[in-house]
């Protein structure tokens, strides 16, 4: 009955999302609208007990993993270097900027609310990570081609590893001040390059067997066992060697995906992307789905001060971050304008490191749980709606819809 449930979730989203791109809007809005509405928190069509089950979490790894496909294939060494400093240094500008001014933002606020100042660095750790997938769904929705997307799709995959990198310090620091212990600092790096390595060790042998066939079953056969496999590996590592499960598989299918792409010729990737398209598609929806069902809407309801704080200095710091990146190396004019809004989406890394803030600080701090909890869980539904718009707006004014 669970699996009958999901099925017909997965078809209301589908519609959902048709519905939604008649009103000229990316369909990954009816898509998370439809995870929000079909959660445990609403009409329960997608029910705690099914998002916990461990088969359903190996499907969404294994899932997101086929989704970082849409990065990986297009970090082409000859398409990406030069880019090189320039993409380097907009992930930082906009990445540690978001992180410096949420923090700042923070810091004075519960300076003056008589709150711990440290939670300003949580809420900064939380906010300066961006979700790659909604804004890459309407690059593939809208077949968006130009400047801002060449830029962001790269950079989605950087910003994941600066995000990993500058919440888990910032969380294992707190957690030494306050309990002399915490998760030890050299994990850091293990969990940035960890799924690298896995995404690589399986990717290379799968660029030679797609050298070696052009016919497009075995091609799809191809992709689809390099994937499980890759998926499993990063299950087993993040059982038995990672302190909890928190390996990014859309880092992992990344890694993955850039292997075999720089192994084979420029018309052979093309034809293996047009062959994936479809299993990409039904991928988008499930995550996407995914990521909207534990999204509560009552949270609305109980957003406070704390909570428009976080979205408004969030959009600030990754607009104008990366506004003054691209401009100081002089990117084109319209990822100067328009890449910030691109960045804006957030909800399912947000809720991902806020579930780990709130482990971590639960015994020794529960009053900083429950304005951890309080303003991401409110600001996820709200910012989720208006940044996928605001999204969609910025690909609109760079002029690179091609399919609205």
């Amino acid at each position: 009955m669970i699996i009958i449930q999901w099925t017909i979730a997965i078809l209301i989203a589908f519609l959902a999302g048709k519905a939604v791109s008649k009103l000229k809007l990316p369909a990954i809005l009816g898509w998370l609208i439809a995870g929000i509405l079909l959660g445990p928190h609403a009409f329960s069509l997608i029910t705690d007990k099914l998002i916990d089950a461990s088969w359903y979490q190996t499907v969404i790894h294994i899932l997101e993993c086929a989704v970082g496909l849409m990065i990986g294939t297009e970090l082409v060494w000859s398409k990406i270097k030069s880019y090189g400093k320039a993409l380097v240094i907009t992930t930082l500008t906009q990445s540690l900027g978001t992180f410096l001014f949420v923090s700042a933002v923070f810091a004075v606020t519960f300076k003056i609310a008589g709150a711990p100042v440290y939670l300003a660095f949580v809420l900064g750790g939380i906010a300066l990570a961006t979700a790659p997938a909604p804004a890459l769904s309407i690059v593939n929705e809208f077949k968006t081609k130009g400047p801002v997307t060449q830029t962001l799709i790269p950079m989605a995959a950087l910003d994941d590893m600066v995000g990993v990198a500058v919440f888990f310090t910032t969380i294992a620091v707190i957690a030494r001040h306050l309990s002399g212990g915490g998760m030890p600092l050299y994990m850091v790096p293990v969990m940035i390059f960890l799924p690298l390595l896995i995404g690589v060790l399986t990717g290379v042998p799968t660029g030679f067997l797609l050298k070696k066939t052009e016919k497009k079953e075995t091609t799809l056969l191809i992709l689809i066992l390099g994937i499980v496999l890759t998926s499993v590996i990063g299950i087993l590592c993040n059982t038995y060697l990672m302190p909890s499960p928190i390996l990014n598989f859309m880092l992992m299918g990344m890694a993955f995906s850039t292997a075999f792409s720089n192994m084979v010729s420029a018309d052979r990737l093309e034809n293996i992307v047009k062959d994936f398209n479809p299993i990409l598609g039904v991928s988008m929806i499930i995550v996407i789905l995914n990521l909207g069902a534990p999204l509560d809407y009552h949270a609305i309801y109980n957003a406070g001060l704390y909570t428009f704080i976080y979205i408004i200095a969030r959009a600030l710091g990754k607009y104008f971050g990366a506004r003054a990146g691209a401009k100081a190396t002089g990117l084109d004019s319209n990822v100067q304008k328009y890449l910030g809004l691109t960045l804006l989406p957030h909800s399912g890394v947000s809720l991902v490191f806020t579930g780990i803030a709130v482990s971590v600080l639960a015994n020794s701090s529960p009053e900083c749980v429950r304005i951890i909890q309080g303003t991401v869980a409110a600001a996820a539904v709200i910012n989720e709606i208006i940044a996928v718009m605001a999204a969609k707006k910025g690909f609109e004014l760079a002029g690179e819809l091609k399919n609205s």
